[in-house]
């Protein structure tokens, strides 16, 4: 009798190109010898508002860390605005782009600094709260995956109509907490991406 053949996915290769600051563990010094294209440090000279750092883990479904993951990340700025669409006049901090790239390092290490974005406009015109749309590209993975993170001290994600879509249950996996005495303010979110406790992720 015949078996079906185990899958297999080819890679990742994200560290040759897309994140070359790190995490290529055959090369001795972490790094490549040109400059990255899109980085962990979203900050600009011209970005206006509360300067964050965010750090988590990624884990499988048996809790271990993924040590060769990216992650995307895509935010407004602090006054709600997504870098502007052709026809638009530019913002004041045009620089801000709101978009980063951070690989995971060999404990599924990830790191962004970045700006505190501010409400956005919702479905129907209703404000959404602040969040930061992450997605997620790691081996055994045929296509990324979306999620969002929400932040601890917003009292507006009671009130945030997507983050109302998910279960009671399970909007904590959304939630990036804030840590104590920490400057600037640092917002612990972990990821995991099957299993118990597993992160809520989006239909995109």
């Amino acid at each position: 009798m015949s078996e079906i053949t185990p899958s297999q996915t080819v890679g990742p290769f994200f560290a040759y190109g897309l994140s070359p600051k790190g995490r290529a563990q055959w090369d001795p010094n972490g790094s490549y010898s040109w400059k990255e294209t899109v980085g962990d440090n979203l900050i600009t000279p011209d970005a206006a508002g509360q300067k964050i750092r965010i750090e988590g883990r990624i884990t499988d479904g048996d809790g271990v860390q993924i040590s060769d993951a990216m992650i995307e990340i895509w935010q407004a700025d602090s006054q709600g605005r997504y870098l502007h669409a052709r026809g638009e006049a530019p913002r004041p901090n045009a620089k801000f782009t709101g978009f980063g790239r951070s690989a995971t390092d060999k404990e599924g290490i990830f790191s962004f600094d970045t700006i505190k974005p501010g409400v956005v406009p919702g479905p129907n015109g209703k404000p959404q709260a602040p969040h930061i749309v992450f997605c997620i590209f790691s081996r055994g993975m045929l296509r990324q995956v979306y999620t969002r993170l929400y932040f601890s001290d917003e009292a507006t994600n009671a009130t945030d109509a997507i983050l109302n879509l998910v279960p009671a249950g399970r909007r904590g996996t959304l939630i990036a907490h804030k840590e104590a005495g920490t400057e600037p303010p640092r917002y612990r979110f972990d990821i995991r991406v099957q299993g118990d406790n597993e992160t809520v992720f989006f239909d995109i």
